[in-house]
């Protein structure tokens, strides 16, 4: 994992340097530099990312509220996870409801998620509506709303093409996000996608009877504004595991790191690179822990990633001679190796190197080509402290 944060850092030194692939006056074009190396470049950070090409950009659409807040919740405003236990999986998506219909029907294309992706849970969100009468149910206070699965009568044994998944009582007056866990049939939709024919919702009296669809009500895609549209939120774990570096708590990590913290904005971002790197020659400080900024607007990513619009990968440099002291974090091999460096005991040993001794993960909003808003979290992408190995 070391060796993967290395040369994607060396990666990112190279990208974060470009402007927008789209922009005029290309200096990387004008320096002589290939467009080969350019956009060899480009895609393996989309590798890095777990994508072939960069999602289409459909305009300037609202992410679901849930999203942002999910995202919120689990990372801070650089992208850095919180806490890698908030988060259910590695990949939460949102999906809108295809049908677009007025009745209680809802079905989702779920063709962007990889069958490879292991599906943990499944939600339906619905957001409620005052009632519009209230004559029938003036004396209930509670509904009992059911979700259920769409099946093929073909295909089943039994008369009714519908399976249960969630029921339970809902507030007659109420307003607000109700949510139905559905994993079950989005697990079977995995499994066989021909299955997915979508999900149904019935609302009935405590007495059983239907109720009126005037008095019950969900926003529909069709009527109502999107931020109250049928939403199916879909959480997966695509099988990556994370760095055995990775701490809990990478925030209490990095504040007590004995490495030197250079204080670092969005806006000082390309003065701090062009510091580092006009400091190149020469460079003689012991090992410690430098701002390195990825810039998504330079690197001409800004029109799919909502959030965030960049973040501060850090490098490490410096160096490692004899003697390395603990608040070197030296290992034990590289303080014998800098020993043997120092006495010259051996020809042609070198100093231990200084390398991220803890990577932390980040997590990025972007829409998908389907127009779907995905909340992702890749590992290893922050050098949280140095060290010399």
């Amino acid at each position: 994992m070391l060796v993967f944060a290395l040369s994607f850092a060396a990666l990112l030194c190279v990208t974060a340097a470009w402007p927008a692939l789209g922009g005029q006056g290309n200096h990387f074009t004008s320096e002589g530099e290939s467009e080969v190396v350019r956009s060899a470049a480009i895609k393996r950070l989309l590798e890095v990312f777990g994508m072939e090409d960069p999602p289409a950009v459909h305009g300037h659409k609202q992410p679901p509220q849930y999203m942002l807040d999910l995202y919120n919740t689990v990372a801070d405003v650089d992208g850095v996870t919180k806490d890698p236990n908030l988060l259910e999986g590695n990949i939460v998506r949102s999906f809108f409801d295809k049908l677009r219909s007025e009745q209680v029907e809802f079905k989702f294309n779920l063709s962007m998620v990889a069958r490879t992706e292991k599906v943990l849970t499944a939600e339906l969100h619905l957001f409620k509506l005052r009632p519009q009468a209230s004559l029938t149910f003036s004396r209930h206070h509670f509904c009992q709303v059911s979700v259920y699965q769409l099946l093929d009568s073909g295909k089943t044994n039994s008369t009714q093409a519908k399976k249960l998944l969630s029921s339970r009582l809902i507030p007659v007056h109420s307003t607000g996000w109700e949510v139905f866990t559905v994993t079950q049939a989005v697990r079977s939709w995995m499994a066989d996608e021909g299955s997915n024919l979508g999900l149904h919702v019935v609302v009935r009296t405590l007495g059983g009877s239907q109720t009126d669809l005037k008095v019950i009500r969900f926003a529909s895609g069709r009527h109502h504004h999107l931020s109250k549209q049928p939403m199916l939120v879909l959480f997966t774990d695509d099988g990556r595991r994370s760095a055995e570096l990775e701490s809990t708590n990478p925030h209490e990590a990095i504040a007590n790191s004995f490495l030197h913290q250079t204080p670092m904005s969005v806006k000082s971002s390309r003065t701090a690179r062009s510091l580092d790197y006009g400091e190149e020659e020469g460079w003689s400080k012991p090992c410690q822990r430098l701002p390195l900024y990825v810039d998504f607007e330079e690197i001409g990513w800004s029109g799919w990633i909502v959030s965030p619009r960049g973040y501060n990968a850090y490098h490490c440099k410096g160096s490692c001679s004899f003697p390395l002291g603990q608040n070197m974090r030296p290992t034990n091999h590289a303080t014998v190796q800098s020993i043997i460096n120092a006495l010259k005991l051996i020809r042609g040993i070198e100093t231990p190197c200084c390398v991220p001794d803890k990577l932390f993960s980040i997590n990025l909003l972007y829409f998908d080509d389907d127009e779907n808003v995905v909340l992702k979290q890749y590992n290893d992408m922050v050098a949280g402290s140095c060290g010399c190995h």
